[in-house]
């Protein structure tokens, strides 16, 4: 029967979970690079996104796997937006 949405949502979740527990020793490692990550592990890392964009889909399969810049701190997936513009009813 193969995967369902969800299990692959499940799976990335963790693979980003995993990143998040490991990321200073990642950062050690990788610091720079971008990282494919896929079943709680590092696939392959290069200074080089579409690089390792291309390689994540070979290795894992579209869609199958994370593509992380690995940096110390929260700036790399983390995103601020700031506006005048809301307004709350």
């Amino acid at each position: 029967m193969g995967f369902l949405r969800n299990d692959y949502i499940i799976m990335l979740q963790k693979d980003f979970e995993w990143y998040l527990e490991n990321q200073d020793s990642l950062v050690e490692q990788y610091d720079g690079q971008y990282l494919v990550i896929s079943g709680q592990e590092v696939l392959f890392a290069s200074a080089d996104k579409d690089i390792a964009y291309n390689k994540g889909v070979g290795l894992a399969g579209l869609g199958k796997y994370i593509l992380q810049h690995c940096t110390p701190g929260e700036e790399a997936y983390t995103l601020t937006y700031h506006t005048h513009r809301v307004r709350f009813a």
